[in-house]
């Protein structure tokens, strides 16, 4: 309903799971790289809990879609069975024949073993997953622990996920439960959503379903977390009511006062005039464990979210022809791909005036339209999103927020979005970038600014365009194996200088990892050991040709 209204290709908040939307904080990434790493190296058992909304079951399924090859998986998602249920929906998943006696426990063990016993010989790994498992009957919880001892002389044969809400771990803690609890070789509860991932949240939703402009002020996205706890489930309820609020209102602006009406909608709060509260499950002293949130995640991306200009978009789009004033004279103007070249005897030109003369000439249709020029290609003004059409070329948008170096180490042209004196938004193309100066492209002809005033009108979000060499877009983890490590490990070869060890695998290990942070670290990138699109991006420029337009050093 209100997708159109925000400029949105499809509701950002919805409660059904999504693995493009999964967003994760150094907890999740961990926790996900954890699990990989188990079901790879073939460990027993694995606990994954979490309150009700945290996004386990998103997580689970991320998980599925980077299981390797090799592996068949069994998902039962009815815990409220019985031992013969189980057995028998464990042999329903893996397309195992059910015996005659379908109701002897023995039976259905006997052909599970026949049938995890064929799979091992044939180099296969079997992996079981339970949701809800907090549900699980003591007698079923037993029956699991029995499916351990399915086993050879040197590995277990089936590799069990057990996923719950924190019941679960108050059951495996009871004395009679010892022996399974022993078993488990990985717990991991999924931790709350800060404030501040709250907010990278919401960006990182809305960027997914195709905004490019804030919707949620800041106020508005630290009351939703007051009132959502940073349970996700519950952000995305009270999101999504808010933004049919402001769609109802005819506002393209979510509000705090959007997200109270939000809020009284979702919890049938008192009208106004009554005193606020938080909900009771979000107040420390109510329910702690029921605050604890799961962050539905990235691709290890390293997204913060980034602002861009929505205001007017009919302003946007109109080509303002507004003479530049004689101290903000362009220096050169701009034809194919230009060569930037430092000129100190030329004084920068002020940037505060500068954005006050450009009204008209720094929306985001011409940033974008001068950005795609660098890379030779046309920007077509249809109903398609720049960085669609960005996709349809083998480009590639990436919002990320950092510092000017960090910017400087991707090596690439980028929209940046500046704010004058009036705090109005401005999107500007960096084109080059030096200790002293920078060079800003504006709606065609380019400026030479002071870099450290630069810094002062800039908040730190930038978007640039790569082209991946790899196949699919997403970032590398470690314990992850992939196509893509490939190249990974063959391009920090030629970084580093020597080989990655071993130069043809697809396995992200603790080897490539270490070399991983290495680069980051060199290069001031955050240092966090994933290849993630920020990373991939600077190595990208590194070890690509020259047919790709670079930041130009103007110092």
């Amino acid at each position: 309903m209100y997708t159109s209204f925000f400029g949105l290709n499809e509701k950002p908040f919805s409660i059904t799971p999504d693995p493009r939307y999964l967003y994760m904080s150094e907890r999740h990434a961990e926790a996900l790289a954890h699990l990989i790493y188990g079901v790879r190296e073939s460990g027993g058992f694995i606990q994954l809990t979490g309150e009700v909304g945290t996004g386990k079951t998103t997580l689970v399924r991320s998980l599925l879609q980077q299981l390797p090859e090799f592996a068949d998986v069994a998902v039962v998602l009815n815990s409220q069975l019985s031992r013969v249920e189980f057995l028998g929906a464990i042999c329903e998943e893996l397309h195992v024949e059910l015996p005659e006696q379908r109701n002897s426990i023995k039976a259905l063990t006997d052909v599970l073993n026949s049938f995890l016993l064929h799979n091992h010989s044939r180099g296969r790994r079997t992996i079981l997953i339970v949701d809800e498992a907090q549900n699980l009957r003591p007698e079923v919880l037993e029956q699991v622990r029995l499916l351990t001892n399915l086993e050879t002389a040197k590995q277990k044969l089936l590799q069990i996920i057990l996923i719950g809400q924190p019941e679960l771990r108050e059951q495996l803690a009871r004395n009679d439960m010892r022996q399974l609890a022993q078993r488990i070789t990985g717990r991991y509860h999924l931790e709350p959503l800060s404030s501040d991932e709250t907010s990278a949240y919401i960006d990182h939703r809305l960027k997914v379903a195709g905004a490019i402009g804030p919707i949620f002020t800041p106020a508005a996205k630290r009351m939703l977390f007051r009132h959502s706890g940073g349970v996700p489930r519950m952000i995305n309820v009270i999101a999504d009511r808010a933004l049919l609020g402001g769609y109802t209102g005819e506002t393209q602006q979510i509000t705090p006062q959007l997200v109270r009406e939000a809020v009284r909608e979702v919890y049938d709060e008192p009208p106004a005039g009554f005193n606020w509260r938080r909900p009771w499950w979000a107040h420390p002293g109510g329910l702690l464990g029921a605050g604890i949130a799961g962050v539905l995640i990235v691709l290890a991306s390293g997204f913060a979210g980034m602002q861009w200009l929505r205001a007017n978009r009919a302003e946007e789009s109109v080509a303002v022809a507004i003479a530049p004033s004689p101290a903000a004279a362009p220096v050169a103007e701009v034809q194919s791909r230009p060569a930037i070249t430092s000129n100190h005897e030329v004084p920068p030109v002020p940037l505060g005036p500068l954005l006050d003369d450009s009204a008209g000439r720094t929306g985001t249709d011409v940033a974008f339209g001068e950005l795609f020029r660098l890379w030779n290609v046309d920007l077509h003004s249809d109903s398609r999103r720049p960085c669609v059409q960005a996709e349809e070329r083998g480009l590639h948008c990436l919002y990320q927020r950092g510092t000017l170096e960090q910017v400087r180490t991707l090596g690439r042209p980028v929209i940046l979005t500046l704010r004058d004196t009036d705090s109005n938004p401005h999107q500007v193309v960096l084109t080059g970038i030096g200790d002293r100066t920078a060079t800003l492209n504006i709606k065609g002809a380019e400026y030479r600014v002071d870099s450290q005033e630069l810094a002062r009108f800039w908040f730190g979000e930038y978007l640039l365009l790569w082209r991946p060499q790899t196949g699919a877009v997403n970032a590398f983890l470690p314990g992850m194996r992939d196509p893509g490590v490939r190249w990974l490990r063959d391009s920090l070869a030629v970084v580093q200088g020597s080989p990655v060890e071993p130069a043809d695998s697809e396995l992200y290990d603790d080897n490539l990892a270490s070399r991983v942070r290495d680069y980051q670290r060199d290069r001031q990138l955050p240092v966090d050991g994933i290849a993630g699109l920020a990373t991939q991006a600077a190595i990208n420029t590194e070890v690509s040709s020259g047919d790709m337009p670079r930041l130009a050093q103007t110092d």
